[in-house]
């Protein structure tokens, strides 16, 4: 999984930028539930969800992404509407 984290973010970075400035976001986590694959994130805007800055609780894409995630930790993010929930689509280290 990390190599597809690794992978999605150089193609990011390639991109010259754009994309990178639209779907990733800073947050803080402020509560994980692992036995529903949800985590609550105070969030900055989500440029590319046309989103202001708010707390609110997201799917992520995969279950391991919440291991080593605790209430308190900030993260880099994306986010994206996947089947009709907003889901964090990776997390950046």
């Amino acid at each position: 999984m990390k190599l597809i984290q690794l992978t999605a973010a150089a193609l990011i970075l390639s991109a010259g930028g754009a994309f990178a400035d639209t779907h990733i976001t800073n947050g803080t986590v402020t509560k994980v539930d692992t036995q529903w694959s949800k985590v609550t994130v105070d969030h900055e805007e989500l440029k590319n969800l046309d989103m202001p800055a708010m707390k609110m609780v997201f799917q992520v894409a995969e279950p391991e992404m919440l291991d080593g995630l605790s209430e308190g930790a900030a993260i880099r993010f994306a986010a994206d509407r996947v089947n009709g929930k907003l889901t964090i689509t990776e997390i950046l280290e």
